[in-house]
């Protein structure tokens, strides 16, 4: 909603309360301003100017000469490209040294050899969105009334000297959709009377009941409906004042007679619409439900088709609006209209929302309908109109109305101790400061004891019970004087589990690696629910699935990450690395819930290095993802008890993929997708890893310890070693640490060879190892029986020989 600040000061005195400092009290009352916008803000000398004169520019055929008298001193010429400039108009005019709105400095030029002395503006130049300003004026410059003040502001004319508050309304507050409401508001807070608007109808010698009848047969939907006609109405531009504050608030002038119900939807909340009497065709408006398959064109010129759920404003046979969301073409005010019927009533919510939602049609006057309207606004609402277009359209207002009445709501009244409200706010508050406050409030209270009663008036439809009065006492009394006070009793501090904290280093790490955490669905296809997953188990089906594609909870989480890699590739980011922790769900049988278990799943493809002005590109492999596990590991102080063994697994690469064990039980896989599968998926070599999360953070840790670095040399031998093909590196690994301990500390593997010199069924793999002793320098004689017993245990256990 937004909130005209010089507006609002028409219904309460202001003064002394800026209009941030009004802002700031409106949040701390419970109602949140999201900002306040200064309309004029950077702009400075844009005066009203007369366009004395206007000739062609003797050299562009699309600009014009003018001469225009600014109200001090002679008149200046100026060069102006709009085609709807004309002598005889009042202009707004930037003046040279002028500032416009993005800081748009007007300076003396010339152009196309013609002096220029500042620019005539259009409303668009002057900060105001186009699709806001009048359609006359959606192009070109603006043209005031020919009453308009030489040299006098501009911007004040425009009402650009004002602020708008926006404010952030809950549904409960629909009290606020109108400045009136929002004058009560403020009138509470600051302790203030508002002023209610002027109406004074002038008595007419016809009556309305004579012009026109109202039947309603969905009186559920319609409780209350009041027309009144005003006739001899000359159609044409409402006051420029009126014109400027609908602009503020987000609405587009048209003409007199439809500004003034946007004016009074704005002013009272109150929703209006005007028919042309002559064009509805008949003497009475029926409200009833829409015939299902019933056509009708509304305002905006598309046809639409109704239904029973759908209520509607008709002649008696035709609709000619759809109640409380938009009119229809058959009836709308035109130029011509000198008849105008205005329709003021009370709608069931739920209906108009039924019908808008069902249209796309979702307006000022739908939005407060669905939210709830006062019904003791109707009436006032209606007069307030006739008489302003009386006013400003000339019209002459018949006596009375033609209305159906069946209203039976009722204020609220609410019944509360004093002291449940001082217990529940722990506040100490007497019942003459309650009294005081639903004083402000307008809300009609008596005091009897310690019982409070409160009459909630209509306007205020949130106020249904206890609580409703609790949070009207505590946001008035003020939020920031409640009392602050500890708990009472033994409290235990907030703190994460141990798992918890393991699972925060484990994101950490993986983020700080290069990987995204990605968040997918737990919901997945049957097809994809047991791809990849580390124990097989039926899939849990939803018994009322959203789609096929979400019908069953995963096993696995590598499906998801996958398709995240499919959706990023096909935009053109193909080199992503993403891992998520989630719960993967096990069937426990038909009677049972499943189990969850948390799994850690990554995923990545594309370049892992990229130098481009090196020429230096590094693409992901199994080494690559390998890596990133063990350093992950070593981080939760269990690298000491994890193994890589060479395993096949459904979907992935049967050659490139390790099964991980931790202490020798399996925890989950790594290495790289099928081909196959990665060709489905349009994606470049992948490598994946999916674990159990639940095993790894729950697996215990040697304590840290800290080793002297050696101060003696160490000894490094290389050795080829000759082994059968299927022999995995892993195993000589092992062999060769456990033989050579406690001399042998290091050994890894830096070269393999499979070429057409070997042996068939034979392959060689080159390990580099470190002896070392931290207390003496190593004599190459104790090394050399140390590296005898290696090699000897590797002919003897894996018939592994050193390469001749």
């Amino acid at each position: 909603m937004f909130v005209s600040y010089k507006w609002l000061q028409d219904y309460i005195d202001l003064t002394g309360v800026s209009a941030e400092e009004l802002a700031d009290k409106i949040t701390k009352s419970g109602i949140e301003v999201e900002g306040v916008e200064v309309l004029n803000e950077g702009i400075k000398g844009v005066v009203v100017g007369h366009v004395l004169e206007r000739e062609q520019h003797p050299n562009a055929d699309k600009l014009s000469k003018c001469l225009v008298d600014l109200g001090e001193g002679d008149p200046v010429q100026i060069i102006c490209g709009a085609k709807n400039v004309a002598k005889g108009q009042k202009v707004p005019v930037a003046k040279a040294g002028a500032v416009l709105p993005g800081n748009f400095k007007i300076k003396r030029s010339k152009l196309r050899g013609e002096e220029s002395n500042g620019m005539i503006c259009s409303l668009q130049e002057l900060g105001i969105e186009g699709k806001l300003a009048p359609k006359e004026y959606s192009e070109g410059i603006f043209v005031f009334p020919a009453d308009a003040e030489v040299g006098s502001d501009a911007l004040a004319l425009l009402n650009r000297d004002d602020q708008v508050l926006e404010l952030s309304l809950t549904p409960n507050r629909s009290d606020c959709l109108s400045i009136l409401g929002v004058a009560y508001e403020v009138a509470a807070i600051l302790g203030r009377e508002v002023k209610l608007p002027e109406i004074e109808l002038q008595a007419a010698p016809e009556k309305a009941s004579d012009y026109m009848t109202i039947v309603v047969d969905a009186k559920e939907d319609n409780p209350l409906y009041v027309a009144k006609v005003i006739k001899n109405v000359k159609i044409g531009p409402s006051p420029l004042w009126m014109q400027t504050r609908l602009m503020s608030a987000g609405i587009r002038p048209h003409n007199n007679v439809v500004d003034i119900t946007n004016y009074i939807l704005l002013e009272y909340g109150q929703p209006l619409h005007a028919f042309d009497y002559d064009r509805l065709g008949s003497k009475e408006i029926l409200v009833r439900r829409a015939k299902d398959g019933e056509k009708f064109v509304t305002l905006d010129d598309t046809e639409r088709t109704l239904t029973a759920d759908h209520l509607v404003i008709t002649n008696g046979t035709e609709p000619v609006a759809l109640a409380g969301v938009m009119g229809g073409a058959n009836s709308e005010v035109t130029s011509d209209t000198t008849t105008v019927l205005l329709e003021s009533a009370y709608f069931n919510g739920a209906t108009v929302r039924k019908a808008s939602k069902d249209h796309g049609l979702r307006s000022e006057a739908s939005a407060r309908f669905e939210k709830g309207v006062d019904p003791n606004r109707v009436r006032v609402a209606g007069e307030r109109a006739a008489y302003l277009m009386a006013k400003y359209a000339g019209g002459e207002v018949l006596e009375g109305t033609a209305e159906v009445d069946v209203m039976t709501i009722e204020p609220a009244v609410v019944s509360i101790t004093l002291e449940k409200i001082n217990r529940v706010l722990g506040t100490e508050l007497s019942a003459s400061d309650v009294e005081a406050i639903f004083e402000r409030l307008q809300f009609p209270v008596t005091v009897e004891d310690e019982t409070i009663t409160v009459t909630a008036p209509t306007r205020r439809g949130d106020i249904k019970i206890e609580e409703d009065l609790i949070e009207e006492v505590a946001r008035l009394y003020g939020y920031d004087l409640i009392p602050k006070t500890l708990p009472i009793g033994s409290t235990t501090p907030g703190k994460l589990t141990e798992y918890q904290k393991k699972r925060r280093v484990v994101r950490h790490y993986l983020e700080g690696a290069g990987l995204y955490q990605a968040v997918t669905y737990s919901l997945t296809s049957e097809e994809k629910a047991a791809q990849f997953a580390l124990e097989k188990r039926n899939a849990v089906r939803l018994s009322m699935p959203m789609s096929e594609d979400r019908s069953v909870l995963r096993l696995s989480i590598l499906p998801q990450l996958l398709e995240v890699l499919k959706y990023n590739n096909a935009r053109q980011n193909d080199q992503l690395g993403v891992y998520e922790t989630g719960a993967v769900f096990l069937a426990n049988g038909t009677d049972e819930l499943p189990v969850e278990n948390e799994h850690l799943a990554g995923a990545i493809t594309g370049l892992w290095h990229s130098h481009s002005w090196q020429g230096e590109k590094k693409a992901v492999d199994f080494y690559v993802i390998k890596g990133i596990l063990e350093g992950l590991f070593d981080k939760l102080g269990l690298a000491d008890q994890v193994e890589y063994v060479q395993t096949k697994v459904e979907d992935m690469h049967p050659g490139r993929t390790a099964e991980i064990r931790l202490n020798g039980e399996k925890i989950g896989f790594v290495g790289q997708v099928h081909p196959n599968i990665q060709k489905e998926l349009d994606l470049k070599d992948t490598y994946v890893f999916e674990l159990s999360l639940k095993d790894v953070l729950g697996a215990e840790s040697a304590p840290l310890q800290y080793e002297s670095i050696p101060r003696f040399p160490s000894i490094t031998r290389d050795i080829a070693l000759v082994a059968n093909k299927e022999t995995v590196s892993g195993t000589l690994k092992e062999i060769i640490l456990s033989e050579g301990a406690p001399l042998l500390k290091e050994a890894h593997v830096f070269d393999l060879y499979e070429g057409d010199k070997m042996e068939e069924g034979k392959k060689s793999i080159a390990f580099s190892l470190k002896y070392v002793d931290p207390e003496r320098t190593l004599t190459d004689e104790e090394v050399t029986k140390v590296h005898t017993r290696v090699l000897d245990a590797l002919k003897e256990k894996a018939g592994a020989v050193l390469r001749g």
